[in-house]
Order: C-alpha cells, then structure tokens, then sequence
C-alpha cells in the first residue's frame, strides 16, 4: 500500500511540475509584445519606411518570435481590406498598432480607438483627425509626420526651371495628406507670382487620361506632386506622360524621384521609418504616447536624377549636384 501511495504521489508531483511550466510558459508567452504593422499599399516609399521600423527594432534587439511578435499587414490600397486587418490586430489585442500612411493609422484609430497606434508618413495628422494637436497629441495616438520642407521645394523647381511661368499640381483627391500639401503648395506658388494649374485623380486608373491633359498643349512648365500614395503607386504611368512633352515633374519623395522625377527636396521614407521604430521602442518600453509629441524629419535632403535631367535636356548648377552628393544622392 506504502508502495502505491509513493507511486501515487510522484504521478501528482510530475502532473504538477508539468502544470507549473506548462503555466510559466503561458506567462512567458503573455509577456511578449505584440506589434500590428498596417501598410497601405505597396510601393518603394511605403515598403522604405516599414524597412526603417523593422531594422530599429532589430537594432533595439527584437527579434519577431523570440521577443515579440509582429504582425505585418498590407491592404493593397483596399478600403475593405483596411478595416479587415485593424479589427484582425484588434482581435489578437496588439500591445502597440503601427500605421504607415494615413488611411492605414485612420483605420486603426477607427477600428481601436482606446488602444495604442502610432501613424508613420501621415502629412496632416491634425487634419485627418489622428491627434487632438501635435504637441498633446492625446491618450492613444502619436506618430510621425512625413510633412515636405515645401518653400525650399519651390525654390528648387524656380532654379531648375528658370522660365517657370505655370506649375502644374497633381494629386489624388481622397488622399488627406496629398491634399493638404497640394494646398500648401499652391498658396506658395500663388504668393511667388506662378500662375497654378490643379490636376486630381480619383484612383490609379484615372491617370494616364489626366496626365495627358495637364500637358497637352503647354499648359504647364513644370508639375510638382505632393506625397501622394497613389500618384507614387503608378509614378511611372504619369513620368510616361511628361517625357513625351519634355516637362520635368517634381515630387516629394526620394523612391519617386528614382521613378522618373527630376529632383526633390526629399524627405527620406526609411529615415521616416527609423524615427518611428524609436518611438515604438520608447511606448514598448513604457512611454506614454500622451508624453510623446508627434515628430517631424527636420530636413529634406536634395536628391537628382541626372538621367532625367539629361532626357529633358535641363542644365543642372554645379552647387546643386554638389550639394546633392553630400546628402540625399544623385540617381544616374
């Protein structure tokens, strides 16, 4: 009897050993953070800036199941697919959801709105109603900003298109943060004695057609295009276009420029994404987002396509690819 009240007891300690670290490894697992990245869409300037997070954790020693768990989601450009994915990183209670573009943080404030998102690349954060302001920006919701340095941009598109008379501004019109920069841009070129000319798009479809009527006939020198995720979607669609009338398009963005724009003075899109993983570490670590203001890329950094600038027959400043060489890069 002694014998089996022994054997007995050792089955219950083993059952209860096996219990303890079955429990210690559902604490441990519990432990481990949960990151939602939504993407808009894919192209270069969107998958740059989730690069920049994902290396920033790597550099902070996260390491994806290990010791955190990330989830990384892109919706295509899909409205439907937007919302499908926010209640997804809903469902499995993300401990921090991260937004790249807008429509990709608005869908996670709308899907969540008491859990914590970061916004990376949204221009008017304001605006699209992510933050109450951007230096308190609230409880749940803070971010990065992708907001172009807009009167140096100008000033470049005047020094390299010295006989700018109409500028032709082109963006997509559901698009807040393109909005909100084309507006900008065109009070600026107002104010500076250019006469503007407004293009819009519905949808990526509708641009070839409109590309086509904003430079037929001569009706613009120059085209500028804010950071818009569409237009930078089927960049090459409008660049087709433009060469065919030898006007130079200006965008905002680094990865557009490489597309077929001439220069810009670029915000850089994986240094936007590094930012934004910094952040993520310092609220992963027990930061409030309501004690962290939204930030901003303090400079642009001046890049050129000499290749473009050569087809389009336009004489670039020796100062320029200079000071091009030195920061965001000169693409041949």
């Amino acid at each position: 009897m002694k014998r089996l009240y022994s054997v007995i007891f050792i089955i219950f300690a083993l059952l209860g050993i096996a219990l303890f670290n079955d429990m210690h490894s559902t604490t441990q697992a519990k432990k481990i953070p949960t990151v939602g990245i939504l993407q808009f869409m894919t192209h270069p300037a969107l998958n740059a800036i989730n690069k920049g997070i994902m290396d920033e954790l790597k550099a902070n020693g996260y390491v994806n199941g290990k010791n955190i768990k990330i989830d990384f989601q892109n919706a295509q450009g899909d409205q439907s697919n937007l919302k499908t994915m926010a209640t997804k990183f809903d469902n499995e209670n993300a401990t921090v959801s991260v937004g790249i573009a807008t429509p990709a943080a608005q869908a996670l404030v709308n899907t969540m709105p008491t859990k914590k998102v970061l916004f990376s690349a949204s221009t008017n954060p304001v605006g699209a109603q992510l933050v109450k302001s951007l230096t308190h920006p609230g409880k749940y919701v803070t971010g990065v900003s992708d907001q172009a340095p807009l009167k140096a941009q100008l000033k470049l598109i005047k020094k390299m298109v010295p006989t700018l008379k109409t500028l032709g501004i082109i963006y997509t019109s559901s698009d807040d943060s393109a909005t909100t920069e084309a507006k900008k841009m065109q009070k600026l070129a107002t104010d500076n004695g250019i006469k503007i000319k407004v293009y819009t798009i519905a949808q990526t479809n509708d641009l070839a057609q409109v590309a086509q009527t904003m430079v037929n006939n001569h009706n613009v020198d120059a085209v500028f295009v804010p950071t818009d995720n569409t237009i930078a979607s089927a960049m090459p669609v409008l660049v087709q276009a433009t060469n065919q009338a030898k006007v130079p398009v200006f965008p905002t963005v680094n990865t557009m420029v490489k597309q077929g724009g001439v220069a810009a003075e670029s915000i850089n899109q994986y240094a936007i994404g590094r930012k934004t993983g910094k952040m993520l570490v310092r609220i992963l670590k027990g930061q409030k987002i309501s004690d962290t203001p939204v930030e901003f890329m303090k400079n642009g950094q001046l890049v050129i396509n000499t290749k473009q600038t050569k087809k389009l027959g336009i004489n670039v400043a020796n100062n320029l690819l200079t000071q091009a060489n030195k920061q965001g890069g000169i693409i041949k």
